[in-house]
Formats: structure tokens, sequence, C-alpha cells
């Protein structure tokens, strides 16, 4: 996302506040987007309707705005004043507040907007090639159960479909559920960690593997090893607000599509520190190994 301020406009705060939280999320500028009509809801006024129609995209209201977590952006109006923040993550958190200081109580949240494709197979991207340059394990850590300090480790054994030994996604003890595609590992570059001031620590940031020199993001939708370790890069492991309590200071927005990488264990193996992450060709999975 790229932020989009407020501009000096007649607008009522409410519309002018809606059209910067939108052109935050699709990153346009304010001047890109139509100015509501006389009287009309800015976010459910026809001729916004048309507008992003337009686009292929349309605004879908949520029905429980208050508790509604999503891992990407949306569109909350909120109370005192009257305006609209873009919200993020599972739990949900304020990521950019244009006419507040982000500080919004839940009750607070009186409507919530999705924004959705019309037509999802059209909307779908076209995967990018994964990166071909290896990277390398820096950090392992498991920690037993939610919110407890990570423990760091030279070396541990990965379990096919489960995770790492002794760490919370195996024991079902975490804040999320164990065992859906995508929840036996997490991962996060080194050189995210390293650009907030202190860096991020491995009980703030919560991910089991911190690598060097790879683009992870790049890895969704491939197989990739950890030294003998074969994983399958399954979504982007968004920020929460759970991830913003542990590290106790304002991490959520920095860390909107920078906070790493959600994987599958594909087979049993030793993971190492220092051990080369890199892709592997595409090829058939082992499905009794908990491949897809």
């Amino acid at each position: 996302m790229r932020e989009v301020r407020l501009p000096e406009s007649d607008l009522p705060l409410d519309a002018a506040s809606f059209l910067a939280c939108l052109a935050t999320i699709l990153e346009l500028a304010f001047e890109d987007l139509p100015r509501p009509g006389a009287g009309a809801d800015p976010a459910t006024g026809w001729g916004m309707s048309r507008w992003l129609g337009g686009l292929g995209l349309a605004l879908a209201q949520i029905a429980e705005p208050a508790s509604f977590s999503w891992p990407g952006p949306w569109l909350a109006r909120v109370t005192d004043p009257d305006r609209y923040v873009v919200m993020f993550g599972v739990p949900s958190g304020v990521v950019w507040d244009p006419a507040g200081d982000g500080a919004v109580d839940p009750a607070e949240i009186e409507a919530g907007f999705l924004v959705a494709a019309a037509d999802i197979a059209l909307a779908m991207p076209t995967q990018a090639a994964p990166p071909s340059a290896a990277g390398m394990v820096e950090v392992l850590a498991v920690a037993s159960s939610a919110g407890e300090p990570a423990r760091l480790l030279d070396e541990v054994r990965a379990l096919a479909g489960k995770g790492l030994e002794g760490d919370r996604h195996v024991t079902g003890k975490g804040t999320f559920p164990s065992g859906p595609p995508g929840s036996a590992l997490t991962l996060i570059e080194a050189e995210v960690c390293e650009s907030f001031d202190p860096p991020l620590e491995p009980s703030q940031h919560r991910r089991n593997v911190v690598t060097r020199g790879i683009d992870l993001n790049a890895l969704v939708g491939y197989e990739f090893t950890i030294g003998e370790v074969r994983c399958r890069g399954m979504r982007l492991c968004e920020p929460c607000t759970v991830v913003q309590r542990h590290a106790g200071r304002p991490v959520l927005r920095p860390l909107v599509h920078r906070g790493g990488l959600r994987a599958d264990i594909l087979a049993d193996g030793t993971m190492r520190v220092g051990d080369p992450v890199r892709t592997r060709p595409s090829g058939p999975t082992d499905a009794a190994a908990g491949g897809p």
C-alpha cells in the first residue's frame, strides 16, 4: 500500500478520508478517484460503484465490521470524528488513518467495506518466476505455546505436515490452528528485521526461520529446500495485532507485505543454522509426506 494523505479539500471529512483510504488501497492519487455527489454516501453511492465497476472491482459491505479480520486491507468507518481508516490483519488493526491518530476502539467501527474483484477468475495475478539466487538460514526458533519466549536452536527436526519439533505449530498450542495448509512453518527475512530500530527479535516477530539473501514473497506457490528439507511456500505471513502486541511498538503497518512466508513441510528432515535456502524444480510431491 502507498499511503495517501488528505489534500486541501472542501469535501466533508468522511468523504475525503474515504477517498484517501481507497486511494491508499488501490495505490492511486487522491485526484484519480471520483468525488461523491452532493449528499451521496461516499462508499455506497452510484458514482463510486460505477467507477469501481470500470476497474472490475466493487465494495462488499461487511456484516460485523467490529469483529472482522482479513489478511489484507479493508475500509472501516469510525466515529469521533466520523471518518474512514484502513484496517489490516488477522486480528485486524489500523494501518492508515489519514484524518486521525490511528487510535480506534472496535466499538467505534460502525461500518466496513472490502474492495473485491467483480470476477475473481479474471483478477487472478500471473505467477512470477521463483528467485534463482540462494539464501541462507540465520536463525531457527521455536516456542512451545502461544506467548512463550522463542527458543533459539542450532538445528531442529522438521516434521512433514506438522512443523518444527517442539514448536506450538506441532503441539497445537499456538494462537492460530495447527494443521491447515501453510500453518507448519513461518519465515521472515533478516533484512526486514534489521529495518527496525532496534531490530525485531524472534520473540517479537514469532517466525520460525530467519533467512538472508532471498526474496521470500517470491516463494509463494513454489517448492524450495532448507538444507535437506523440502518445503512449499503457501501464502504471505502477513502481520496482525498479535505480532504488534509481542513487539510492544507500532510494527503492523511497516510489516504489511513484509511479514514473511507461511510454508508447508513436505518431507521429514533436519534444518540447521547456515543451511542454504533454494528453489527447486517443479515436480510430483510426496502425498504420503504431507505434500499437496
